[in-house]
């Protein structure tokens, strides 16, 4: 009885099977280009960051006359010390939640459904729960709402807005009592004044290296 001929498959077409399977999100060139960029903004800026000594220099502190004079020096030092007030804010939201462990879960829980769900995930591997293909804007819409409910309906939403309140009050206090006449501030270039062009960079960067994947979703 003759045996059934067989197709021997070539290495060529193993690769190209190979090729077909599913890509993880995070191995995709936008998530890596996202990273890229991220990564190269944050370094950038924290080039921009001024000596710790002169933030910490008690001979520099000084009490406000009045409310005018405070709000002149926040100003000038929140120009002239951008980089470490973002690093101190940064630090107490970060402290706040390694101080809540069950918060910081369900942030990093979020942040992956939303890299892996649907802002890198590739727009040629639809999604499938339980046997039915979930549309990109069913999946967005899941998100958004799963959105709201962690940061507005959890005590996700007051530990994080509380952290930014103690953040906020620590660098205005600071920034009324840092006397700012010997501060260089003549020499700091347009681009660089504000105290969110830091994080308006990084941002733009990481939006510039997200948008293909979410434009071709839209």
């Amino acid at each position: 009885m003759a045996t059934p001929s067989t197709i021997p498959m070539t290495s060529s077409q193993s690769a190209a099977g190979g090729g077909a399977q599913s890509q993880p999100p995070i191995a995709t060139p936008a998530f890596r280009a996202f990273l890229s960029r991220l990564t190269s903004s944050i370094r950038r800026g924290f080039s921009q960051r001024r000596p710790w000594y002169e933030l910490i220099d008690r001979t520099a502190m000084a009490r406000p006359d009045n409310l005018t004079d405070a709000y002149s020096r926040i100003r000038k030092n929140l120009s002239y010390f951008k980089v470490n007030y973002i690093t101190i804010l940064a630090v107490v939201l970060a402290f706040s939640l390694l101080s809540h462990p069950l918060s910081l879960l369900v942030l990093l829980g979020l942040l992956a459904a939303w890299v892996l769900l649907y802002l890198f995930r590739p727009s040629d591997q639809p999604l499938v729960i339980f046997g039915r293909t979930i549309s990109d804007r069913e999946t967005l819409g899941v998100l958004v709402v799963l959105t709201v409910f962690v940061v507005f309906m959890t005590s996700v939403g007051s530990l994080l807005i509380s952290a930014l309140l103690i953040g906020v009050a620590i660098i205005c206090i600071h920034g009324s009592f840092r006397v700012p006449e010997d501060l260089f501030l003549d020499d700091q270039e347009p681009s660089n004044s504000g105290f969110l062009s830091f994080l308006g960079g990084a941002a733009s960067s990481a939006a510039a290296a997200a948008a293909p994947a979410v434009a071709s979703r839209v």
